[in-house]
């Protein structure tokens, strides 16, 4: 179980954050999950952090600049070379957990998952309300979906034992 290793220092974890097009939320939870993990001290147990679209609309994109925007303004880091890509069927063996930020992200990747693959494809709020993540590029929300994207980076520490329950300000 990925939890009881993190915990125990184990085998590094690999998580993939995805939404519809890769430009907005998938990309801020990226970003908002490293930092949260490096201010808690715990960046270490995880491998591999990367975002993904369930569509290929933006692909080879930058994030969208009203990401870009919020992101500076908390001050947390990002990648500017993070394009946006497509999931693709590698993704399911390569990460350890595949969050959706909506129920239709967790629907197209269930349909996408081969047999077998060890990924675990959940919707992000699932660590912690059980809310789906609404489309900030059309709600025009980014600063709703970063509380959520932050809340949400919190809880998944604390589901892995990585975390004292604290929420360090960002």
């Amino acid at each position: 179980m990925a939890s009881s290793r993190a915990a125990n220092g184990g085998d590094k974890i690999n998580v993939l954050f995805c939404c519809l097009g890769n430009i907005c939320r998938s990309p801020m939870a990226l970003a908002v999950f490293e930092h949260t993990a490096v201010q808690a001290g715990v960046r270490d147990r995880f491998n591999i952090l990367d975002s993904a679209g369930t569509a290929n609309y933006h692909t080879g994109e930058e994030p969208d600049e009203r990401t870009i925007a919020l992101l500076e303004r908390r001050n947390i880091p990002y990648d500017p070379q993070n394009f946006a890509r497509g999931v693709t069927g590698k993704d399911f063996d390569t990460f350890d957990y595949i969050f959706g930020m909506d129920t239709n992200n967790v629907r197209n990747l269930q349909r996408m998952q081969h047999k077998g693959s060890k990924a675990q494809v959940r919707l992000f709020g699932d660590v912690d309300d059980k809310q789906p993540i609404a489309d900030s590029y059309y709600t025009n929300d980014f600063e709703a979906t970063y509380k959520q994207v932050l809340r949400y980076s919190h809880a998944f520490l604390r589901e892995l034992g990585l975390s004292n329950g604290g929420q360090a300000k960002s």
